[in-house]
């Protein structure tokens, strides 16, 4: 069985929706379709929640009429028949009608992320009747009844497979269309996976049924092996491994959500990335199978925070750098980067929310400096640790781009340095025209 999921610009207008069923209609076997909210949706209804939470119910109100008329408009395209385009009328109109209950009632966090989920909701139940219309045999699945996570906001793999499989045994369909994003949380409340979740719904289904393939749609052809919106001569990557994909993923790429390799490098399920608008481009697959020993693409994270604590106390010192690493797990901050000498330390974080309480404690053990603005460009490949002068062709393609930190050795897929963010646009172009021959 394959797992296929679409992203919000593949079903965000009535023709892409058509398009997508075409995909799937040539897909062969059994298919589980995951769906994002229609482009646009999630982005309006966090502003009437918001609204909401600040008590501005005339802005929330004035919101929900503008989506409203987007979904009664998008209903007359996608519908051929008068009795489907009723259908379609019945979905919206229940779907707003909740809206407008939420916004009159009392709005917290729960009403909140109940709020979040609906855009999914009627985009796979829009989706779903079309399917019908065209006399598809095809099954709508809610994710809440299978999808969930713990008290950590951790899916709950081994759950979800227990809950998934006997479900999947008693539909008897082609094609079968769930919700992206969505779950239950520990109270059986509805929440969330987080902004880009459906990329992560996709994988925890394709692990739970160890399905053929994953297949992630969107409007990219792919991974690229550098961000095209700086870099103008980039291409994309045939194969990645699980971890190229995972280091790349967390330090920037947009393409893929960065937990969505997880479970299905678990489970040893391949992840194919495609493009909806190109769809007989090859796009990018990821599996366990990898080329060794060369760089196969960059990426950069933003809004990077670098701190560095000098201390004649750190000679010889044994339990100094646990002592600092407290103070980061006491603050739930993770730290990215790290580079020791004998008297300092400089670590980088990419959430600050915490940064005075942090440096409040830190001062203790020495003199803190702070650099805001500063990005991780981050190159990977399989196994680059044992390409012989990889350093030196890095250092040598940034020319005169100044380094703050360099990371390399921590892991055999990845070597990233540390810029300020001024000079990321020059140092993604310099790294690009050194690093890959076009």
């Amino acid at each position: 069985m394959l797992v296929v999921k679409f992203g919000g610009t593949s079903v965000g207008k009535p023709e892409r929706m058509k398009k997508i069923a075409e995909l799937v209609l040539g897909m062969p076997g059994k298919k589980i379709v995951v769906l994002s909210a229609l482009s646009g949706t999630t982005n309006t209804l966090v502003r009437i929640g918001e609204a909401l939470l600040a008590h501005e119910p005339s802005t929330a109100l004035r919101e929900i009429a503008e989506l409203e008329r987007h979904y009664q408009n998008f209903i007359q395209e996608l519908y051929a028949s008068d009795s489907h385009k009723a259908v379609g009328e019945e979905i919206v109109s229940r779907y707003f009608s909740l809206f407008r209950l939420l916004a009159a009632g009392k709005f917290d966090d729960r009403s909140y992320r109940e709020l979040l989920a609906q855009g999914e909701l009627i985009s796979t139940e829009l989706f779903y009747h079309h399917l019908q219309e065209r006399k598809i045999n095809s099954r709508l699945l809610p994710a809440l009844h299978f999808m969930s996570i713990d008290e950590n906001h951790e899916p709950e793999l081994e759950k979800i497979a227990d809950r998934l499989q006997p479900i999947l045994e008693t539909m008897q369909a082609d094609i079968i269309v769930t919700q992206g994003y969505i779950c239950r949380n520990h109270k059986n409340e509805i929440d969330n996976l987080k902004r880009g979740g459906s990329d992560y719904t996709a994988s925890l289904i394709g692990a739970a049924i160890r399905a053929e393939e994953i297949q992630i749609w969107t409007d990219i052809d792919g991974m690229h092996n550098n961000d095209p919106r700086i870099v103008k001569k980039t291409r994309p990557i045939a194969e990645l491994t699980f971890d190229e994909a995972s280091e790349l993923a967390y330090f920037g790429a947009k393409i893929l959500h960065p937990s969505t390799i997880v479970p299905a490098q678990k489970y040893g399920v391949p992840v194919r990335l495609k493009n909806t608008m190109e769809e007989k481009a090859p796009g990018t697959i990821i599996s366990s199978k990898g080329t060794r020993a060369q760089v196969k693409a960059i990426a950069a994270k933003d809004d990077i925070t670098a701190i560095n604590i000098k201390s004649s106390r750190m000679l010889l010192a044994y339990g100094f750098l646990r002592k600092v690493f407290e103070v980061f797990e006491k603050h739930k901050t993770p730290i990215d980067m790290i580079s020791t000498s004998e008297v300092a330390v400089s670590l980088t974080i990419d959430d600050d929310s915490h940064l005075h309480d942090l440096l409040e404690e830190l001062k203790t053990f020495g003199t803190i400096e702070v650099d805001q603005k500063q990005t991780i460009i981050c190159m990977v490949g399989n196994a680059l640790a044992e390409k012989e002068g990889v350093l030196k062709e890095v250092f040598a393609a940034l020319g005169s781009v100044p380094v703050r930190m360099v990371s390399f050795g921590g892991s055999h897929n990845n070597i990233s340095v540390l810029i300020d963010t001024a000079h990321k646009e020059k140092a993604l172009n310099l790294l690009n025209e050194g690093l890959f021959e076009f």
